[in-house]
């Protein structure tokens, strides 16, 4: 089986001659569910943002389901965008309009731009929408405004806009940063069990280290721009948390599980 996700060599350095990622290689095959770690500046977000192309690499090579990224513009490189869904630790939702509105979004990589602009989806798609907000127990707010919902809530439409674009791949930047504990343990379990049901790869940005070690088929760990582990959760051992990290695990995982002390990556 063909990997969805290849990275070969891949390097970034920003104009401030931060060195973000180097020589970066790895990966990913339908069904994984991966979570990248790493203290702040190790380079979690700029893996994220290459991918999708958001900013160009500086050397190295990224294939999505066998085509290169960076040779892709225009009209083809919106077309391979249309196989990686978005989840955002801020939402990123249009808060002006309803919760179906913004699910229905998800859908707009795959029309004309009038369309799009008008809003023109078909019964389908408003039927698919539908289908995954009652999925997600959600389906008592299609109408409400986005602006209305909790935390969680929100997070769950990002989730349904995501997969309403019937992604192959599944791209989570800290999507439970801003939610209580209770609220994260919600969102992770619907978002492993939405990636399984459809064997969608998801890689998900993560500061909380109990998170990645319960959730993950495998988690790769960023230190200063490398990779520091590559592997299942059980082979991960404190030794390699503390080179990941630069501190012990127990500094990591302060009150037993619940309370974490925030590992957030500007990189």
């Amino acid at each position: 089986m063909k990997p969805i996700l290849r990275f070969e060599r891949v390097s970034k350095d920003y104009p401030n001659a931060v060195h973000a990622l180097k020589e970066v290689s790895f990966e990913v095959r339908e069904g994984e569910f991966i979570s990248v770690i790493g203290p702040s500046g190790s380079g979690k977000s700029t893996v994220l943002r290459l991918i999708n192309h958001l900013i160009p690499i500086t050397s190295g090579k990224i294939y999505l389901d066998g085509e290169e990224v960076s040779a892709q513009k225009g009209k083809k490189l919106r077309r391979l965008r249309r196989k990686v869904g978005m989840i955002f630790q801020n939402y990123n939702l249009v808060y002006s309009l309803s919760v179906l509105q913004n699910v229905l979004h998800g859908c707009l990589g795959y029309m004309s731009g009038i369309k799009g602009i008008l809003g023109m989806y078909t019964e389908a798609d408003k039927l698919r929408a539908l289908a995954l907000l009652k999925e997600l127990g959600m389906e008592q707010f299609c109408y409400n405004r986005a602006s209305d919902l909790s935390g969680g809530q929100k997070q769950r439409v990002g989730i349904a806009r995501a997969v309403m674009q019937q992604p192959k791949l599944l791209l989570c930047d800290e999507p439970i940063a801003s939610l209580d504990p209770s609220s994260a343990k919600t969102i992770m379990d619907l978002l492993k069990d939405m990636a399984k049901k459809r064997n969608i790869a998801c890689i998900v940005n993560l500061h909380q280290l109990d998170v990645a070690l319960a959730y993950s088929t495998r988690i790769i760990g960023l230190s200063k721009g490398e990779v520091v582990f590559d592997g299942p959760p059980e082979l991960l051992t404190d030794g390699i948390i503390e080179r990941i990290y630069g501190t012990s695990k127990e500094n990591l995982m302060i009150g037993g599980g619940n309370e974490k002390r925030d590992i957030v990556d500007c990189a």
